[in-house]
């Protein structure tokens, strides 16, 4: 799952409009990969995990079994880091994950801030939110390989 993340970002606060019906989806994905097991992708940062109370990289599993990793979608082929959160239930627990690639050399920056000084160009706004299809295939199969949770918990949203 990849619920909208504009208004769960660092910089939320900078939208103006959101659609409710947007900002609700988020919940939702947790709903779902918690009730039926697999993986919920998100930025670094998102104040998706604080709101529903996920576990952040390295603090265990929650009661549905879910834990979170943390990676950089360069590892993949993306230009920039882009670290992400994958939140993940119906795994034994990250060393059963699919083989992650050799760390990836980013070319770009997403942005560049006025007071940091970044050797890197900054990409392009078209291409920030790009999923580099081989990140695609490693959710995918993160999502095959999760089994449906034998923890059974009451959520509402």
């Amino acid at each position: 799952a990849h619920p909208p993340c504009k208004s769960w970002g660092k910089f939320a606060w900078r939208i103006r409009e959101v659609s409710r019906r947007a900002h609700d989806c988020g919940p939702r994905a947790v709903a779902q990969v918690r009730a039926f097991g697999g993986v919920l992708e998100h930025p670094v940062g998102s104040g998706l995990w604080k709101h529903c109370d996920l576990p952040r990289p390295g603090a265990g599993r929650d009661a549905w079994g879910g834990f979170t990793v943390e990676v950089n979608q360069c590892d993949w082929g993306h230009p920039a880091r882009k670290p992400t959160l994958l939140y993940i239930v119906g795994l034994e627990g990250p060393s059963s994950l699919p083989p992650m690639p050799a760390p990836g050399t980013p070319t770009h920056c997403i942005v560049r801030r006025r007071n940091n000084a970044h050797s890197l160009p900054e990409l392009p706004k078209k291409l920030r939110p790009i999923t580099p299809p081989a990140f695609a295939a490693f959710l995918a199969d993160i999502a095959k390989a999760a089994a449906v949770p034998t923890i059974k918990v009451e959520t509402t949203i």
